[in-house]
């Protein structure tokens, strides 16, 4: 057997959020089914939650670890889903305390390469067993040359790292041709969001060293959507960069719950408003009903799949006052889990109203809903403009520059917006988005990006780390 034709060993070290979790699985799934072989380390009672998303248990390992207790953090929390934004840090920092556990496994396991995100301590550690580190990061390319960039530069320059508001909202030197810029209310968050503690160092240290220290780095992304940003990253970090494709999400093997596809078979095909947040997203309690004003001032079906907001404990205390009555025949609110990959697909959604995910505009633009942006933290804000302005398939709902603050009435305009045939941005965008659509389900797309992927993998310089 040739070389290049050998079996890989890669473990896996993603940081315990399902954000992180499952694009880093998607991957090993991918790897997994051309034979090679995955050791993924993950916290011992969330192993249960992952394994039917493990399609290869012959090839993909879990290899389970113990978080340390850490003085603050909630006994037997594991995962971001399960505690407060807040208390993400101390987390991070139970993550950082893994590191006796990673070192036995990596001296035992002595894989190939390890691919990690936020633990910027590994590949020195790896490093040691000769083996290779790849970051692999779940955003997108945009929101890294956008958001990272700026503080890098700084922190290789040596002054003061902190980046004012008016320095945000510039896009960053030699950044490529693009409409991508953040707003000034977008500038306030992103200066606590990024300077934020997070375990032993900041937010926008410890990613910058985890970009620095890699071996290379990949991106779940291709040249078609975001070409024009790798060798603006390339050139930034002095790395190898790496495209897996988009990961598609794989065809589900489950139908959706009866109780669903009767309420959504009630309509027209196309008419229906999907709205999910994803797991973590919560929203400020009178600008989620602002939210649902806007669903209702369509007059359009809708079906809203997002936490109660701040301040309320159950979706019933979160409603306006006799909103539930209004929109009883029309309406549907979940708190909880649904399957959103089910939901979309069905003939009547027409609309995806979404946080901006990577994930799931990743699963919209193969599906055939149109796509309205309502970005709520960090690398959603890019991943927005990115969209809505420099490729074109979705419409972002309009806010206040200073406060971000969005009306009923904007909710509903860029609903109309993409669902109006006769609207001419809608055109526009309508058209874009099956051209994108037609591009990623294309025969040999994901196994074409799959093979370089590999090849390229193979060929990976080391890093100075290794004397």
């Amino acid at each position: 057997m040739d070389d290049d034709d050998q079996p890989l060993h890669i473990a896996m070290y993603p940081w315990f959020a399902f954000g992180h979790l499952s694009p880093f699985l998607s991957l090993s799934n991918k790897l997994a089914e051309r034979g090679h072989r995955i050791s993924f380390l993950l916290p011992d009672r969330t192993q249960s939650k992952l394994e039917l998303l493990n399609f290869y248990p012959n090839l993909i390992q879990f290899i389970p670890l113990v978080l340390p207790a850490v003085e603050g953090l909630p006994p037997g929390s594991e995962t971001t889903a399960e505690i407060p934004v807040a208390l993400h840090p101390l987390l991070m920092a139970a993550m950082d305390a893994t590191k006796p556990q990673v070192k036995t496994a990596l001296s035992k396991l002595k894989p190939d390469y390890i691919f990690y995100d936020f633990t910027y301590w590994l590949p020195k550690l790896a490093s040691k067993y000769g083996i290779k580190s790849v970051h692999y990061c779940t955003t997108s390319m945009a929101a890294i040359s956008y958001l990272l960039v700026p503080a890098t530069n700084k922190v290789e320059k040596g002054i003061d790292t902190q980046i004012t508001e008016d320095e945000w909202m510039q896009q960053p030197r030699g950044f490529p041709p693009s409409s991508i810029r953040l707003r000034r209310h977008e500038a306030k968050a992103m200066s606590f969001i990024t300077y934020r503690d997070y375990g032993n160092i900041s937010f926008h240290e410890r990613l910058t060293l985890s970009f620095r220290n890699a071996d290379a780095l990949c991106f779940r992304s291709s040249r078609e959507l975001e070409g024009r940003f790798v060798d603006f990253i390339g050139d930034q970090y002095g790395k190898q960069v790496l495209l897996s494709g988009p990961l598609l999400p794989k065809p589900p093997s489950l139908k959706l719950e009866e109780k669903w596809d009767k309420w959504l078979n009630q309509f027209e095909p196309r008419t229906v408003i999907f709205c999910s947040f994803g797991s973590e997203c919560r929203m400020e309690k009178d600008q989620f009903q602002e939210l649902l004003f806007g669903f209702e001032l369509t007059d359009m079906p809708f079906f809203v799949a997002v936490k109660p907001p701040f301040g309320a404990l159950t979706m019933d205390e979160a409603l306006p006052r006799g909103y539930k009555e209004r929109i009883e025949d029309r309406g549907m609110i979940e708190s909880g889990w649904v399957q959103q990959q089910l939901i979309m697909a069905h003939p009547s959604v027409g609309c995806f109203v979404s946080h901006c995910g990577l994930s799931s505009v990743t699963e919209t633009l193969v599906n055939n809903p149109q796509l309205v942006l309502l970005p709520n933290t960090g690398d959603q804000y890019i991943i927005a403009r990115l969209l809505a302005e420099d490729l074109r398939v979705g419409v972002e709902v309009e806010k206040k520059e200073d406060n971000g603050w969005f009306t009923k009435e904007n909710i509903c305009k860029a609903i109309f917006t993409v669902m109006d045939e006769d609207n001419e941005i809608g055109k526009v965008v309508r058209e874009n988005r099956l051209k994108m659509k037609e591009l990623l389900v294309r025969d040999g797309f994901e196994d074409d990006y799959m093979t370089d992927f590999i090849e390229q993998l193979r060929d990976v310089d080391d890093d100075p780390f290794r004397d």
